[in-house]
């Protein structure tokens, strides 16, 4: 029998999973890969964002355990494998200065300690390929930054047995990716469609501060890799809105149509930034290189 195709995604909070990379998901699931979701905090520390379950006291009695079934729900709907790595959401700090971040949170933990279930994991599921956050972390949240720390950490390191001792025995993933799904092009090409269908754009507000930000902004990300998901479009949505406390089913994200959607960008992006297995770029599958590898190595 060949061996079956294998993806971890690194997330840092539940929720994220269903915002990044999610059609993708549950594309490789619909095909007979194992994908594994391997979330590092419980979000315990996350805002309320639905304006319909403000103050609602089972949410505010136990975040935590309400994140969990969120979770679940969410799992469920795109078919993947969940495992939690079991840290403290660190929060989001505010202000100026910002405060320090709480004793005990995710992002103040020593990488190498923070690495260490990801390294059992990887060394238990063995996955072919990983994705996961920049160095910025996408976005800067503390956590999502040190998401991308130990994933590096436990990419690394999950080969060498001299390492992480008592994790299982050692495996060498082969590709790792950043998630690359917000861009201003990205955003410029549904707010032009938007406005040419006579539809009201959320996006004219942020085009205007990216302006006006424009001297201070970073390089656009690279993008190597480009998945054609646009099927698996309404499971991504039915995962992001069982998130009830983190995603309102009136904003922006559910104001592009499914059609807009499909036509103007059908794909979730990816950049390639490890390889041990060759590959031809532009990409339209995170494992190409893998699949040949495996059949050579089971010829």
């Amino acid at each position: 029998m060949p061996e079956v195709l294998r993806l971890l995604a690194v997330h840092a909070h539940p929720d994220d999973e269903s915002s990044k990379g999610a059609a993708t998901m549950a594309r490789y699931v619909a095909e007979g890969a194992r994908v594994l979701v391997a979330t590092c905090t419980g979000g315990e520390r996350g805002s309320i964002l639905n304006p319909a379950l403000e103050g609602n006291p089972e949410v505010l009695r136990d975040m935590a355990e309400f994140r969990r079934r969120e979770m679940a729900r969410a799992v469920a709907e795109l078919g993947v494998e969940h495992t939690w790595l079991g840290f403290v959401d660190s929060g989001l700090p505010e202000g100026d200065p910002l405060p320090p971040l709480p004793p005990g949170c995710f992002a103040l933990e020593p990488v190498q300690a923070a690495a260490a279930p990801l390294v059992r994991v990887m060394r238990e599921f063995r996955p072919h390929v990983v994705t996961t956050y920049d160095e910025n972390g996408g976005y800067p949240h503390p956590d999502h930054i040190m998401c991308h720390k130990v994933t590096i950490e436990a990419f690394d390191a999950a080969a060498d047995p001299a390492n992480y001792p008592g994790t299982g025995e050692p495996w060498q993933p082969l590709k790792l990716y950043y998630d690359r799904g917000f861009s201003r092009e990205r955003v410029e090409a549904f707010h032009a469609a938007l406005l040419a269908d006579g539809l009201e754009s959320p996006f004219a507000e942020w085009l205007e501060r990216w302006d006006e930000d424009e001297g201070e902004a970073r390089p656009a990300p690279k993008v190597t890799t480009r998945v054609e998901c646009a099927d698996y479009f309404p499971v991504r949505d039915r995962a992001l809105l069982a998130h009830a406390t983190q995603i309102d089913p009136d904003g922006w994200f559910f104001m592009i149509p499914l059609e807009i959607q499909r036509r103007v960008w059908p794909t979730e992006d990816f950049e390639l930034v490890r390889t041990l297995v060759p590959t031809q770029m532009p990409e339209d599958d995170l494992f190409a290189g893998v699949r040949e590898h495996l059949s050579d190595q089971e010829g």
